[in-house]
């Protein structure tokens, strides 16, 4: 089993990357349209990333307090709700809610008294693999806006 201290290394090392990707960017870049061919930009990538960070931060608590059930989720609804919901909010407010959301997950995680195999199973699906899977698209688009 790995353990919490693992976990969060391995989330740390991917938000850092993130993190030196996007604050690589001018406001303007960080909302340009173009990250994925739907129009999404950065700032909806960071929303969606908080987003996965506040729900994993949610099932983290219920973990912790023994009120988790595992259910099957529609993902991809998941992902329209959150894209709706954060589309139009400003940058300031995007950026807050993602920091603030990880902050919230990284609390739950060090609160269980272990990494249990749903806690981890959320905990890096909606970090370090998360970024894992965002980190290459983000790599090639900053190269991109910064090419011009």
């Amino acid at each position: 089993m790995t353990t919490k201290r693992e976990l969060g290394e391995a989330e740390d090392a991917g938000w850092f990357e993130f993190l030196a990707l996007i604050e690589s960017m001018s406001p303007g870049q960080i909302e340009e349209p173009g990250y994925f061919p739907e129009g999404w930009s950065v700032k909806d990538l960071i929303a969606h990333v908080g987003s996965w960070q506040a729900e994993a931060g949610k099932m983290l608590e219920r973990i912790r307090m023994g009120t988790f059930e595992k259910r099957p989720m529609d993902v991809e609804a998941l992902n329209r709700r959150f894209f709706e919901a954060n589309h139009d909010q400003p940058l300031p407010v995007v950026r807050a809610e993602a920091w603030s959301a990880r902050t919230r997950m990284l609390t739950e995680m060090n609160l269980l008294p272990q990494a249990t195999p749903d806690a981890q199973e959320w905990f890096e699906e909606s970090g370090a693999e998360h970024y894992l899977e965002h980190l290459p698209r983000l790599r090639e688009w900053v190269a991109e806006l910064q090419a011009r």
